[in-house]
């Protein structure tokens, strides 16, 4: 071998190395790459998955409250939590181990409690009819053969007694047609000691008639107008039942009647409205009502608000083209001042910062938020209505004991104030221990964010812990729209406002709202022809009016 040849073989021999230690190199940084590649992919894996479970769990909560929502009580009000009252006073921010026990040993009693009021319901014993106030017809019935022709017992048969049954019976609608006729009378003097031109003829003036060209009277103006919003009947069935008391109305005839009515109780509407608005104590709210979208061609959501004089009672709807927006509630309440309660609706917020009006808070839209979160997280939703309950105790008590606005002031500062300062702390411990989009999380910032407006009630007697009684006038409502579903258009919607709100008035003032129509239906048109004020025609005033006549 020459020495080049030798050359040649030290060269790739020590080449050869070099080849397999880059080949392993190589290796070593695809190791590498596939190792980090699989980490980065192990790491975004176990964050889809804690997002799919988060996920998951938001879902399951949804699935818990739809399925309260249909198919259990929705009441939150009377939960049997009634835990002894907590006397904590300290302005730290955090709770105490002190409070926390004091929590946790309300909590066990409310439990307690409600072991103790799970009970099985007896079966209620129907209650008798009160057929006190109804008309009684007496039927006789003898044995037949002992009366002669006229009914009379016979002679030869002594009566030694009887026995008494009574059976309930019902005499269908009667429609019928009331036909003024005018009877034109002259003087005889005039027939013989005048001229035919100089006679004078005496004609009655003729009625007034609730709606122009109209031949349906009050009294059915009056049954359509609350078929409809007290007994939440369609027109097509209302018309159905005049058919089978021998009369048929087309959908369209019936229609225009219940437009021309509800024309001149706008009236009445809009010096309701001014009446409720000129109060110092409002509460507000609003609620879902379908209208037809003739250019769409399918329902949208609209809104009915509403307003309601807390000291009086009386309610009225407001419908601006369906909308909830924050120039609503501008529109509605911009020449108000006073005492405005409602729940978190951020279209209140505005008037925060008015001159004159003062916002309160609800606390039952807080408590119910609680309820809804008691699937998802029990231990923290028990323990918030817990201390919920205290301030509401606190009301049942003042109402039991019927005290002055003045007295139920210094009650609620005295004992229920400290539990709301309590209860701030509580949350500002356990919110940094949810998810922020859970429920109990939700409630918490809820709650949180209105609690100066919801502890401002404490300062003033009159005004109430929550705003339910506002609420409970939306149950006409959902009860309509179960069964005429949605308003034909905007103008039926405001139709529907004007309705609703005189027939809550009526029921607020305890006026029977079918009487009370029939009869300012015949009165308006004697009041617009002679100038009166027809604020006497409004339920409240009406009714004192009426009560003092007779």
């Amino acid at each position: 071998m020459t020495v080049e040849q030798q050359l040649r073989a030290a060269m790739e021999e020590v080449t050869r190395p070099r080849e397999m230690v880059a080949v392993r190199d190589e290796k070593i940084t695809f190791l590498d790459t596939t190792a980090t590649s699989q980490a980065a992919t192990i790491t975004a894996q176990i964050a889809s998955i804690s997002k799919l479970d988060a996920a998951v769990r938001d879902l399951q909560n949804q699935l818990a409250w739809l399925r309260k929502k249909v198919f259990g009580k929705m009441s939150e009000k009377h939960l049997p939590l009634d835990p002894a009252q907590l006397k904590l006073f300290d302005q730290n921010p955090l709770m105490s181990e002190e409070e926390k026990a004091g929590l946790a040993k309300s909590v066990e009693e409310s439990a307690e409690e409600i072991t103790r009021m799970i009970t099985v319901k007896s079966k209620p014993s129907r209650k008798p009819l009160d057929i006190t106030k109804l008309p009684v017809e007496v039927e006789n019935i003898y044995p037949e053969g002992v009366t002669d022709e006229n009914g009379n017992l016979r002679t030869g048969y002594v009566e030694i007694g009887t026995e008494e049954t009574s059976r309930l019976e019902r005499i269908p609608a009667r429609v019928y047609i009331v036909r003024a006729v005018r009877h034109k009378v002259i003087s005889k003097s005039d027939i013989t000691g005048k001229h035919p031109e100089e006679r004078v003829l005496l004609t009655p003036a003729l009625p007034l008639a609730p709606a122009s060209k109209c031949i349906a009277g009050a009294s059915v103006l009056a049954d359509i107008i609350t078929g409809k919003f007290m007994c939440h009947l369609p027109f097509y069935r209302q018309i159905q039942q005049y058919r089978e008391a021998g009369i048929t109305i087309s959908d369209s005839t019936m229609g225009g009647w219940y437009e021309a009515a509800v024309e001149k109780l706008k009236l009445l509407y809009d010096l309701l409205r001014k009446q409720i608005l000129s109060s110092e104590y409002i509460q507000i709210d609003e609620s879902v009502i379908p209208v037809i979208d003739n250019e769409k061609h399918r329902a949208r959501k609209g809104y009915e608000w509403r307003v309601r004089d807390a000291i009086t009672g009386d309610v009225m709807f407001h419908y601006d083209r369906g909308s909830r927006g924050s120039h609503v509630a501008r529109e509605l309440l911009g020449g108000f001042r006073g005492c405005v309660q409602s729940d978190g609706y951020d279209a209140c917020d505005q008037f925060e910062k008015v001159e004159g009006i003062t916002l309160y808070g609800c606390w039952a839209h807080a408590r119910r938020k609680y309820c809804d979160a008691l699937e998802e997280n029990k231990s923290l939703a028990t323990e918030a209505v817990c201390y919920i309950r205290k301030p509401y105790k606190v009301e049942e008590e003042a109402g039991r004991a019927a005290l002055t606005p003045e007295q139920r002031c210094e009650k609620r500062q005295k004992e229920s104030y400290p539990v709301i300062l309590t209860f701030e702390k509580w949350m500002m411990e356990h919110y940094r221990e949810v998810l922020p989009q859970s429920r109990t999380g939700k409630a918490i910032a809820y709650t949180h964010t209105l609690l100066p407006r919801l502890s401002r009630y404490v300062n003033d007697g009159r005004i109430n812990i929550d705003n339910n009684p506002i609420e409970n006038n939306i149950r006409p409502l959902a009860l309509g729209r179960k069964n005429f579903l949605f308003c034909g258009n905007d103008a039926s919607a405001y139709r529907a406002a004007i309705v609703y709100s005189l027939i809550g008035t009526c029921k607020a003032a305890a006026v029977e709202p079918r009487v009370w129509l029939e009869d300012v239906l015949k009165k308006i048109p004697y009041y617009l022809r002679e100038g009166r004020d027809m604020t006497e025609l409004l339920p409240r005033t009406w009714d004192n009016l009426t009560t003092t006549r007779n």
